[in-house]
């Protein structure tokens, strides 16, 4: 009864603030790479506009009315919700009703789906003006929920079902359950990817190091019809930088930028703590940190990423992918087979990365593979496995902590706070 009542006062709190100044949405949803696109989105229309950007995973029925009012995230991750903080949320809230200075013009928010009928709860109450889907896959989450991606699909559809004529659906071209998504809405659509049939689309990827063999970043090209500028993003990895820079692009013409302002903008781009970002390792080594969450997909891009990388020996520290119902097995096999084409050293921790270790041994020599039940058991041997000039992913589900690992084999560990995820009092603690 509690949560139900602090919910509709939520929702109150947040409808009135809407009616009062009138932003218009830009919605996110999808199964990979919400977060990166939020962020490059916001980097691209922060250049010309107020916007106001969800923090974090702040996309249910709590987390959206706090992401409008704005100014109560950091807190919820660091201290978590008490009754305090959600009496300070209803007090601040109606003041911001009444008077905030620094109102946005655009929302930026990320819609999740537990369960089916999410999403279409959320934008029956905050409906957007511009849906943008990231991606579905083949392997769907929440599997007790969703039985298949196609149930997913149709979930996330929703997002871009609710949009009205005069709006816009931005919808992945790459992604053949997106692209479909074209058929369920009567809003204009642009579609982004790497698909030369793309409105926005993405070539010459190519990931850069420096003289030394270091990861740096990422440079592309974006095209919209005859026109094509270089993008170079910094300090994080991975194909999913080029699609959130794509996808934010085809969301900042949509405001009548060019694609010269857009170019500048994503300059100034950083990815999100924990996807594929580049940190500084003990023994001049050099970490990949993509310990935010993990699913088949983004675990075999994080793979291809390590792959794609040149020189230097390569280490995959793998943990579990959960919430994969029957396909935990296959998904986990399948990264096994794929990580000892080419890495050298492959530890895997947790329950179900045993099926990862067990996959690569009839590729990799056994001497070379290591198996724990938990990131604490695993972090001191990891440290002692690593060499000089090592090229290290982490990689693994958000309930493995994995970036215990990173943590412990970063360079400036007393940092951990500025460039690792989780690290609020509440997570600590755990």
């Amino acid at each position: 009864m509690i949560r139900k009542i602090l919910q509709l006062k939520l929702e109150l709190l947040a409808r009135l603030y809407l009616w009062r100044y009138k932003p218009e949405i830009i919605g996110v949803t999808g199964n990979a790479g919400k977060t990166s696109t939020k962020e490059a989105i916001s980097a691209v229309l922060s250049a010309t506009r107020r916007v106001r950007v969800a923090s974090g995973n702040l996309n249910n029925e709590f987390g959206i009315p706090l992401a409008i009012l704005g100014g109560f995230d950091r807190e919820y991750y660091e201290d978590g919700p008490s009754i305090g903080f959600w009496i300070k949320v209803v007090i601040l809230g109606f003041l911001k009703i009444i008077l905030d200075l620094r109102n946005p013009e655009l929302l930026i928010l990320e819609y999740g789906a537990d369960q089916p009928g999410d999403i279409k709860r959320l934008v029956s109450k905050y409906k957007p003006h511009i849906s943008v889907i990231t991606t579905v896959g083949d392997v769907p989450v929440h599997i007790e929920f969703f039985k298949d991606a196609e149930v997913v699909a149709q979930e996330k559809s929703n997002l871009v079902k609710v949009l009205e004529a005069q709006d816009y659906a931005v919808l992945n071209h790459d992604d053949d359950r997106v692209l479909d998504m074209k058929q369920r809405t009567r809003a204009h659509i642009m579609t982004y990817g790497f698909d030369e049939e793309s409105d926005i689309h993405v070539s010459g990827f190519d990931l850069i190091s420096n003289e030394e063999g270091a990861p740096v970043g990422a440079t592309f090209k974006l095209h919209n019809g005859q026109t094509f500028l270089p993008v170079t993003i910094t300090g994080s990895l991975g194909k999913s930088q080029a699609w959130a820079a794509a996808a934010a692009a085809a969301v900042g013409i949509i405001y009548g930028m060019n694609l010269v302002d857009i170019s500048e903008a994503l300059s100034h781009y950083h990815g999100p703590k924990g996807r594929l970002n580049i940190l500084k390792g003990i023994k001049k080594s050099h970490v990949i940190d993509d310990t935010y969450n993990a699913s088949p997909a983004s675990m075999r891009l994080a793979l291809e990423t390590l792959r794609d990388l040149p020189g230097l020996r390569k280490v995959a520290i793998l943990g579990d992918m959960l919430e994969l119902g029957d396909h935990t097995i296959p998904a986990h096999q399948a990264a096994g087979t794929f990580a000892a084409e080419f890495v050298n050293i492959l530890v895997c921790i947790g329950s179900r990365a045993k099926f990862i270790a067990e996959a690569a041994m009839d590729q990799l020599p056994k001497e070379n593979i290591f198996t724990f039940d938990t990131s604490e058991e695993a972090k001191l041997k990891v440290q002692e496995l690593l060499k000089e000039r090592d090229l290290i992913l982490v990689k693994g589900s958000q309930g493995i902590r994995m970036e215990k690992i990173v943590a412990e084999i970063i360079a400036e560990p007393q940092k951990a706070k500025n460039f690792l995820v989780r690290q609020s009092k509440k997570w600590l603690a755990k």
